[in-house]
């Protein structure tokens, strides 16, 4: 038998199917509802709603768009010789939010994910197919793999890799290492590592 009456311990269950919330924080944010006001709580299912009804996957790169192509795609001024492969939406706006820093001006494609054989996700349910059609197009040069350094955006990198050098297009992997400011005292393994392989001439 459940500590809360039906209606709480539903809305405390939705919250807690949502990655990152456990049970204590999904039963904060219940409450947290539960104690608003009727017009606030209004607003908040109606946004829930308006977003899963109006957010779509651009045709093209499959970053979220309110309608048809995504404004990097439509833009007249990218780079569209330079494709940036990323493992979903929120590398994406990583990369973006730091472009005043950088000098990518290019385009992307999501894949929605990384292989994963101990998750069931295999190459076929990721975007790579439509990366392929996109290579049809004789103006793209280079492929930047922005896949994350776990052993699955690994695995990823690697089989792209293997995919795509073939078609004769320059394959490029984003380079990681030590964070500006970071101490290497506190460093882990794995990214010193990368900031070893990484390393370049002064």
């Amino acid at each position: 038998m459940s500590e809360f009456i039906p209606p709480l311990e539903v809305l405390i269950e939705q919250f807690n199917r949502l990655p990152g919330i456990g049970r204590k924080s999904a039963q904060r944010l219940a409450f947290s509802i539960v104690e608003s006001s009727e017009e606030d709580v209004v607003k908040f299912a109606e946004s829930l709603v308006n977003a899963k009804r109006n957010i779509h996957y651009c045709p093209v790169c499959f970053n979220f768009s309110e309608q048809g192509e995504c404004d990097i795609c439509r833009s007249s001024t990218r780079d569209r010789s330079v494709i940036c492969v990323v493992e979903d939406v929120k590398v994406l706006l990583a990369i973006e939010r730091a472009r005043g820093n950088t000098k990518y001006n290019g385009l992307y494609h999501v894949l929605h994910g990384a292989i994963s054989p101990i998750d069931g996700i295999g190459p076929e349910q990721l975007k790579i197919k439509e990366l392929l059609e996109r290579l049809n197009d004789d103006s793209i040069r280079e492929i930047i793999i922005a896949t994350n350094p776990t052993v699955e955006g690994e695995a990823t990198a690697m089989y792209l890799s293997k995919l795509l050098k073939p078609i004769g297009i320059k394959i490029t992997r984003l380079a990681y290492g030590l964070p500006a400011g970071g101490d290497l005292e506190y460093t882990d393994d794995v990214t010193i590592n990368y900031a070893l392989e990484g390393r370049r001439e002064m």
